[in-house]
């Protein structure tokens, strides 16, 4: 599970306002018109699906631009001072640049069916409201108040262990990742894994095959899977391989807060 760094700041409380530092209409792709019944079948199957070309080149290069600018961030962590892996990431503060703001708030409806279909085959009984600042709402009144998106960025031999993002009680199961650089222009190496536990099996290791403004949204930790008696969980954990070369950076969409 990533642990926020030391040197955190305090977050403000105000979760759904927004910085305007970049274009959060311009996107690729506009979530309604994403064929979610076939992501949702995707993740039943697999625990993850593609979103292509989600956000545009300049979009991806405007965040990772981001990354040197204190203001935009409430915390830096250097992850071989934790035992992380290799690399650094950083923790949006609030209020949030407009484009992560926009892709939280319009993805997160969509997920939500999926969302509590899975906690029902999972007999688990919390639901989700349909629109994200009821449940940030709900994280800030359990005292999870402080922003989760970040930003992370590899260098050549940097790598992330395999991991998940809980961050406190309220977790919402779903996650999505942007690959902001372009692989074997900007950065080799450097692939986003998943692996899968199944009970009284060994692990499931997949490759999610990703390029420049693609996106990738996974489970956070359990999803449930059809067996000859009924549904049981799976437990998932993400990472990223050993960079070869050049500079990667991800975005990171969160949607739950973090205590």
């Amino acid at each position: 599970m990533i642990k926020d760094g030391l040197d955190d700041t305090t977050a403000q409380p105000a979760g759904e306002t927004t910085r305007d530092t970049m274009s959060a209409t311009a996107t690729v792709v506009h979530p309604g018109s994403i064929d979610w019944v076939s992501k949702a079948q995707d993740l039943d199957a697999r625990g993850w699906a593609l979103l292509p070309r989600l956000i545009t080149q300049d979009q991806c290069r405007q965040i990772s631009a981001l990354y040197t600018r204190d203001t935009e961030f409430r915390s830096r962590v250097v992850m071989s001072h934790h035992g992380f892996g290799r690399g650094e990431y950083r923790y949006f503060a609030y209020p949030l640049p407009d484009l992560v703001q926009t892709l939280r708030t319009t993805l997160y409806p969509h997920l939500v069916p999926i969302a509590n279909a899975w906690h029902e085959r999972m007999r688990i009984d919390l639901r989700f409201p349909p629109v994200h600042s009821e449940f940030i709402a709900r994280c800030h009144d359990a005292g999870q108040a402080r922003p989760t998106p970040l930003l992370l960025q590899y260098g050549a031999g940097d790598y992330n262990c395999l991991h998940q993002d809980l961050y406190g009680e309220h977790v919402f199961p779903l996650q999505i990742a942007v690959l902001l650089s372009k692989p074997a222009e900007d950065f080799e190496g450097g692939e986003f894994v998943l692996t899968e536990q199944r009970p009284r099996m060994q692990s499931r290791v997949e490759v999610v095959p990703l390029t420049q403004g693609d996106a990738a949204v996974f489970a956070v930790n359990s999803r449930p899977v059809r067996g000859t008696r009924g549904d049981y969980r799976v437990h998932l954990r993400h990472g990223v391989s050993t960079m070869r070369k050049g500079h990667r950076h991800t975005l990171g969409i969160i949607f739950h807060d973090a205590k």
